[in-house]
């Protein structure tokens, strides 16, 4: 009998991930929520999604996603029905993916799912994060409080990003554009000058010989040199989307001595305001810290969750887990013990996302500002080594024909 891996909400209020025998995924349900569970999503183990797949799960822009739950919210807290406002916003919607997903999910509200049964039903659009916060708030009956700390902590997230991307873009450019500048003048304009000194048989002075023979090499083997960083470059694509090939990647960045402390710095931001937003909707720390643990993206640091989890199933504080766990900064593991002993720990964790929110935005800002003028001298000594490499024969046969005369 094949097994099923089920996201499933139990009587009690749990999130909880079992993996159960049945002959299909029909007869699973409905013997699910005949035992009173309410089913998010059912999954092949081997990675197959057998639930109905999401919706064209692959065009939704953050944008989008981030306004529909904005406006969501207000209406919900304008004391519309929750039908209701689905539907006036599945009417807004322009015909595409999202209001594909949003009709999908409007016939399964209107068959009698809750909201976030319906959501965990389309987990490439909807997160699961945001799929327990609408289970939290339909507990609790707060849905559209739940909806409006969640829509604020996704702003807050997007804003960072976007100053991120903003940040590192000119200094992207202009290594991109030296490249292009170097490949240039090494394939096409040294080699146009080198003949034309070969054809004065003359003694050239040696930074000439020195950019005229690496010139001459990458010219002589352009021919298997592109291929081969063409094949090369496909080839680490592929591998890098492989879990082998995402692990030694991300556990090598976290070696390295600047951009390790970013990406931690990242993660503790992102795994704190996910915490916060579910712990402030009601969650238990548990689920909350299991749910939330999904948005860190490196593989390296995500290996040492599982340890944390089980530490606070037995009971150790929330603080110790952390420090044991040993990529969080130091303060940040100082102000959550404060909040976990002051019985404050959401507001806390929230302080800590803003606190290094706010850190990282600075230190990139700092990075990019080192980055930019070395970038700029690099290229300088460059152009300037290729321009002495070019123009001092010149310079010598000028002499030499004065002198002659």
């Amino acid at each position: 009998m094949p097994e099923f891996l089920c996201r499933l909400g139990t009587p009690g209020g749990d999130v909880v991930t079992r993996v159960i025998e049945a002959d299909g995924v029909d007869q699973l349900r409905k013997r699910l929520q005949s035992e009173g569970f309410r089913v998010f999503a059912v999954d092949d183990p081997r990675g197959g999604l057998l639930s109905r797949p999401a919706l064209g799960s692959s065009g939704v822009k953050p944008e989008e996603f981030l306004l529909f739950n904005q406006q969501f919210a207000a209406l919900l807290r304008a004391g519309l029905p929750m039908l209701q406002a689905v539907g006036i916003l599945v009417r807004r919607q322009k015909p595409g993916p999202f209001k594909a997903t949003l009709e999908d999910i409007e016939r399964r509200i209107r068959g009698g799912a809750a909201l976030s049964e319906a959501y965990g039903q389309h987990p490439k659009i909807f997160p699961r994060l945001l799929t327990a916060s609408v289970l939290a708030g339909e507990r609790s009956g707060e849905l559209d409080t739940v909806l409006e700390r969640y829509v604020a902590q996704a702003k807050v997230s997007a804003e960072v990003r976007r100053k991120l991307v903003k940040t590192l873009t000119y200094p992207i450019l202009l290594i991109v554009a030296s490249v292009m500048l170097v490949a240039l003048l090494t394939t096409y304009v040294i080699p146009k000058f080198a003949s034309l000194y070969e054809s004065q048989n003359a003694e050239l002075p040696k930074i000439t010989v020195v950019v005229v023979g690496i010139s001459k090499v990458a010219e002589n083997n352009l021919y298997w040199l592109l291929p081969a960083l063409l094949i090369g470059a496909i080839a680490f694509y592929f591998w890098q989307r492989t879990d082998a090939g995402r692990s030694v990647i991300d556990r090598a960045l976290l070696r390295l001595p600047i951009v390790g402390d970013l990406i931690r710095q990242a993660t503790t931001a992102r795994l704190s305001r996910g915490m916060a937003t579910l712990l402030g909707g009601g969650l238990t720390l548990l689920e909350a810290l299991e749910i939330s643990s999904e948005v860190i993206g490196n593989r390296g640091l995500a290996a040492t969750m599982p340890r944390v989890l089980q530490d606070i199933r037995e009971g150790q504080p929330l603080t110790e887990s952390m420090e044991r766990a040993a990529w969080l900064p130091p303060m940040a593991v100082d102000m959550i013990g404060v909040g976990e002993k002051s019985g404050s720990l959401g507001t806390m964790l929230a302080e800590v996302a803003d606190f290094y929110d706010a850190e990282l935005d600075v230190r990139v800002a700092s990075l990019t500002a080192l980055i930019e003028p070395l970038v700029l001298a690099v290229m300088g000594a460059i152009v300037l080594a290729v321009v002495l490499a070019l123009y001092l024969p010149i310079l010598q046969f000028v002499t030499a024909g004065l002198n002659r005369k």
